[in-house]
């Protein structure tokens, strides 16, 4: 018998517990890299080229509160600014679906292909949305899951808006980032509510990204002191703000993750402890063989990473095989557009999975180099 089957028949030797301590570093480390996931999409938020160039302008007071229709042309005059658009949550019913099931925004059709460059969508449909009052665009993903076509009615009971709207799918996008939305005509939704000459948001494109901070400034500058105050940011903080509002939830995940890790630690060095008890007498015979201690706790730690390997395997194998599934794509496309196990948080999991293997190690360890062989053999009886 070589050295590797001699470390696996011994820690495989009593099979359930084994297993059981495998399929519990797989757990915790599933549970561990989907917070690692959900706290990236949260903090870190996925980009376009365009991103650094697009600024979110909203009431000071809150995003819920309107900001009047007038203030387009005032900001379309700012120096620096290549577009803008009205950008107005919709918030309607659709079907018999309770709430809101995907998000529908109110948009200039002719300015909003160029605020988003890496949205791809053919021009027949773009110059056919822009033609018809009542059109609207849909994701790809939103169009496959709703069985969405060119053509299709689509109808929308309002309950932010006084109004229920009936759309036309004019085109359907594809967009990287996100692929779930519905976006249509501001000036319907004007029609619809009698023309309120009130929008939810303005949405900025600059010419460049160095003329961001200044048009920033004189966006704010713009409209102090006015009814109508409002907060110029770039999209990047106008999506963090949402975040703020869940409070410190990135030291809520980091709390969960190091009970996680903790967790998983106890499991693994109880296992590994109560493995090496209960071979107290062959390690007291292999010390009187001539093995040193050091070569003991060799074949202890690499019984101690045999199973947190195995462990990590099918923690983060099953974790992306099963956030590539499709039905739990389309299921967390509605919270999180991008939900990808990148390379940098499986190599955190098999950090994590290492150093687990490593401390489980330690208290066997320290009862072996403490082990004489007179007490190891006094134990076979």
């Amino acid at each position: 018998m070589n050295l590797g089957a001699f470390i696996l028949k011994n820690a495989l030797r009593n099979t359930r517990r084994a297993l059981l301590c495998v399929l519990s570093v797989a757990a915790c480390l599933f549970l561990f890299v989907s917070l690692l996931v959900c706290l990236r999409e949260l903090t870190v938020p996925p980009e376009d080229i365009g991103a650094s160039l697009r600024i979110a302008v909203r009431n000071k007071v809150s995003l819920t509160v309107q900001l009047p229709a007038r203030q387009g042309p005032i900001i379309a005059r700012v120096p620096g600014v290549a577009a803008v658009t009205p950008f107005s949550w919709f918030g309607g019913q659709f079907g018999t679906e309770e709430g809101t099931p995907f998000a529908q925004f109110a948009v200039d059709p002719a300015k909003f292909a160029a605020m988003f460059p890496d949205m791809r969508l053919p021009a027949d449909q773009l110059a056919n949305w822009i033609a018809t009052r009542t059109g609207c665009i849909v994701g790809r993903d939103l169009a496959e899951k709703k069985n969405f076509k060119i053509g299709s009615r689509i109808t929308l009971r309002g309950s932010v808006w006084p109004c229920d709207l009936e759309l036309i799918v004019s085109g359907i996008y594809d967009y990287e980032i996100d692929s779930t939305s519905l976006f249509f005509d501001h000036k319907y939704l004007d029609e619809a509510t009698g023309n309120t000459g009130t929008v939810g948001a303005w949405w900025v494109l600059a010419e460049n990204a160095e003329a961001v901070p200044g048009i920033i400034d004189r966006i704010n500058a713009a409209f102090a002191n006015t009814s109508a105050e409002v907060r110029a940011e770039t999209e990047n903080a106008f999506r963090m703000s949402f975040v703020s509002m869940l409070g410190d939830i990135a030291t809520l995940i980091g709390a969960i993750c190091t009970v996680v890790v903790f967790t998983l630690g106890i499991v693994t060095a109880s296992t590994m402890s109560m493995a090496v008890r209960e071979r107290f007498p062959e390690l007291a015979i292999l010390k009187a063989m001539g093995f040193r201690t050091r070569e003991l706790w060799a074949f202890i730690l690499a019984e101690s990473f045999l199973l947190a390997a195995l462990g990590a395997v099918l923690g983060i194998g099953f974790a992306i095989a099963f956030y590539r599934s499709p039905p739990v794509v389309s299921a967390m496309s509605i919270y999180f557009p991008v939900f990808e196990i990148s390379p940098r948080i499986m190599a955190r999991a098999a950090i994590v999975a290492a150093g687990l293997g490593i401390v489980a190690s330690l208290a066997p360890a320290i009862q072996v180099a403490r082990l004489t062989v007179v007490d190891g053999l006094r134990t076979l009886d």
